[in-house]
């Protein structure tokens, strides 16, 4: 087999663990599909990402043998699909190594996350008059906008840490923020638009030694590198199921367990009480208190199995992978005249954001897509990134194990194509 199918990583115990491309792919059923008479080339991962059978078939699962609602009914299938549900918090408890299964909030995604967090603290009038937040410059709007929010509510004042042409954080400039009116900082783990991997472990120690607490965004990493709250330390931790190879509209948030003791509920309905009288309402239990009404049930079932999917591999040969297809696509992409790569930190997930002299990235996106290749084109939900280059948008091609070195040959071969068409 050649090198794009099999991959083979020393790992520390010294056992040679070999990762077979072709048999990873033929567990995403779309990948085999054709688009435009071309065999489709998904580059767009970032995005979301695909899914393997067996999280479509727990889907089919649960609707056909399981089917109930949960946490409220005394009957068979409801006590099923709440173990179930359960279940799968127990796996993202582990997944990412909290302490307890009772930090672990499911919500509709990354996004409902920072909401949840934003507004909650607002109702606990955790923050005073002038007080300030600190984020990057390279945050999706995600962790922009319901922060802009709460400021127009109280006063607040965001603060934005630099990042270098490279996109490397300004360290320096982000420790002469922090100040006596710093209450939170909240960034990105790794960036979607320009694959940046920031010092998070840095941003937290500084911040907890002046008793600040910590939002990470972990859309990004946890697809790509293996995540463990308790070493990182950081106060709350979110991420999206789609990204991370389950359905859409499911998503964690964890809290450290005082951290979400402090918080008020988000919303108010079933689920997140114990008593109702129309006097007063008593609520809920971690993590019970912030998940009103009736959860997405098959997407929190379907999340756990994704994390049994990618569970059973190796997590630092499929980074090592991932690193390899990065690396061989910013060669081969770098060889286009008059392509620039957008984003070439000194630490990087599998993301190239480029664009070419002379083509709109909407054409590049376009141009390529009648070749079955699927990339992102435009501002990728981060539009002060555009503002700091001064470009209306990037293309993009984001990596995940089951692309190949083949994909980026195909990735190339169309470029030039592109490059042709306008010349």
């Amino acid at each position: 087999m050649d090198d794009s199918t099999v991959f083979t990583e020393k790992t520390t115990d010294s056992v040679s663990k070999i990762f077979n491309v072709d048999e990873v792919r033929a567990d995403f059923p779309i990948l085999s599909r054709m688009v435009k008479e071309k065999p489709l080339v998904y580059l767009d991962n970032a995005a979301t990402t695909q899914k393997p059978q067996a999280v479509i078939d727990s889907i089919v699962h649960y609707y056909t043998y399981e089917n109930a609602n949960i946490h409220r009914g005394l009957h068979f299938l409801s006590e099923l699909a709440t173990e179930s549900y359960e279940n799968a918090r127990l796996k993202v408890k582990e997944f990412i190594n909290a302490m307890s299964a009772s930090e672990i909030v499911f919500v509709r995604g990354a996004t409902e996350a920072i909401n949840l967090v934003a507004s909650s603290l607002c109702r606990a009038n955790y923050f005073g008059d002038g007080d300030e937040i600190i984020l990057t410059e390279m945050e999706h709007h995600a962790n922009i906008v319901p922060w802009q929010l709460l400021c127009e509510r109280k006063n607040l004042k965001i603060r934005v840490i630099p990042i270098d042409d490279n996109g490397d954080l300004d360290m320096d400039t982000f420790k002469s923020m922090v100040n006596e009116k710093t209450k939170l900082v909240s960034v990105v783990h790794i960036s979607n638009s320009l694959g940046t991997i920031n010092p998070v472990k840095e941003i937290i120690n500084y911040s907890h030694e002046h008793d600040i607490p910590v939002l990470l965004d972990g859309s990004q990493s946890t697809p790509h590198i293996k995540v463990d709250v308790q070493e990182l330390d950081c106060d709350y931790f979110v991420f999206s199921g789609h990204k991370v190879f389950a359905p859409t509209g499911i998503g964690v948030l964890y809290g450290k367990t005082f951290r979400l003791d402090d918080l008020p509920p988000y919303q108010g309905g079933g689920d997140m009480i114990r008593k109702v009288t129309f006097e007063e309402t008593t609520f809920n239990d971690l993590p019970h208190k912030f998940e009103a009404g009736t959860p997405n049930i098959e997407g929190g079932i379907a999340l756990g199995t994704a994390i049994d999917y990618l569970s059973q591999f190796d997590r630092e040969v499929l980074s090592n992978y991932e690193d390899k297809l990065l690396k061989y696509a910013t060669a081969k992409l770098s060889e286009i005249d008059g392509l620039k790569i957008i984003g070439t930190a000194k630490e990087k997930a599998s993301v190239v954001s480029f664009i070419i002299e002379g083509i709109h990235p909407y054409d590049i996106g376009t141009l390529l897509d009648t070749y079955g290749i699927a990339i992102r084109t435009g501002h990728h939900c981060t539009q002060p990134i555009m503002q700091r280059y001064k470009l209306p948008a990037t293309a993009r091609a984001s990596f995940t194990f089951y692309n190949t070195l083949e994909e980026v040959d195909r990735l190339v071969e169309g470029l030039l194509r592109v490059k042709k068409m306008f010349s």
